[in-house]
């Protein structure tokens, strides 16, 4: 049996409601932002709770812009997590600031309890990750940033449709980004981002800054960039969005069952916490598996398109050279990476393919 990983081809398998908003933005030649962006935002802002939204052309924008407006400068630092996409970081760096890395906790979010020993007067914001669609103690992470007068930027790239205790991710901090990759829970058929705020003045500066700063077609305020989310894609985001309730659904559905079977095989597979009162979105279904390497050729080899992400903490990678980084700083990112496996369970997979995957698994160890 072959289970993939990518359920692109089957989400989009019926575009013909697509294609007809398509024609429709055709017939207006509405090009630039303009109606059909401005429904997205608003439609978007509505399902998460937020005041406001800025669409932008990819998550790694939403997160770039969303730094620049909390005020992050070169010089400063901003302290996140070490175990989470390149953008995250790259957007830090973008920015001109000095990424802080921290080790994260067993279910794969930053070490709150690591926070505050980081702080230093060239701290200038918190930028936790819902990493893979989890999401860390907001409320917890609220009170340190508070204490010490520092604004939270959230990287919900991978959070839409969760939940922290019946609040949105990415309704927390002062600015906060998404993203619209492909395999992203809500996403569309190439990159998108946005950013929320409740901060009117944030608001207000991100939507001259992501269209080159101009206030109207003849005047511009500051130098901005173009970051504008192509209209066609704010139809997809629309339509897709739509969608995201039922995605969130079936993908608790099928992770549930993958933890029930995957509990009699413990230690050799450990899934994370689920504590109550988060809702997980499962951009990732991640474990810690002993053999890590061994068992992914052998789910190959049986047709289960597993993958891992990552194998080689941000901390670790060429790129952090300059920040003097080394082995031993982060040892649980650095412990979850030689056993991280992500086993496909998106809307796509059947119940009987999750019963496919645990027996593929258990066999192995049973081996």
């Amino acid at each position: 049996m072959r289970v993939p990983y990518n359920y692109l081809p089957m989400q989009f398998a019926k575009p013909e409601a697509i294609f007809r908003d398509w024609r429709r933005l055709i017939r207006t030649s509405e090009f630039t932002l303009g109606p059909f962006v401005e429904a997205f935002e608003k439609k978007f802002a509505r399902f998460i709770g937020a005041k406001y939204v800025v669409s932008t052309n990819n998550g790694t924008d939403a997160l770039i812009m969303s730094l620049k407006a909390v005020g992050v400068r070169p010089g400063d630092e901003v302290i996140s997590v070490t175990n989470t996409f390149y953008a995250t970081i790259g957007a830090i760096v973008a920015a001109g600031a000095k990424p802080v890395l921290l080790d994260c906790d067993e279910r794969y979010q930053i070490d709150l309890n690591l926070i505050e020993r980081a702080i230093t007067r060239k701290t200038r914001c918190i930028l936790p990750v819902h990493w893979p669609g989890c999401s860390p103690d907001m409320h917890a992470l609220m009170r340190i940033a508070r204490r010490h007068g520092l604004p939270v930027v959230e990287d919900a790239c991978m959070a839409v449709g969760g939940s922290v205790r019946g609040r949105h991710p990415g309704t927390f901090g002062k600015v906060n980004a998404f993203s619209m990759h492909p395999l992203k829970p809500l996403n569309v058929m190439g990159d998108g981002g946005m950013v929320a705020t409740d901060d009117e003045c944030a608001y207000r500066w991100m939507l001259r800054y992501r269209n080159h700063g101009m206030v109207d077609r003849n005047h511009n305020d500051i130098w901005g960039v173009n970051y504008r989310l192509q209209p066609l894609q704010a139809i997809v985001a629309s339509h897709v969005l739509d969608t995201v309730p039922e995605i969130i659904r079936i993908r608790t559905c099928n992770a549930r069952l993958l933890d029930e079977g995957l509990k009699e095989i413990r230690p050799w597979v450990v899934t994370p916490p689920r504590p109550a009162g988060f809702r997980e979105t499962y951009g990732l279904y991640m474990v810690l598996a002993k053999k890590r390497d061994a068992l992914l050729r052998h789910l190959h080899r049986h047709g289960v398109e597993a993958k891992v992400h990552y194998p080689v903490p941000l901390h670790l990678q060429k790129a952090a050279r300059v920040y003097g980084y080394r082995r031993g700083d982060c040892p649980k990112a650095e412990q979850q990476a030689r056993e991280l496996v992500s086993l496909p369970m998106h809307q796509f997979v059947s119940v009987r393919q999750i019963r496919y995957i645990l027996k593929t698994v258990h066999n192995f160890y049973r081996n």
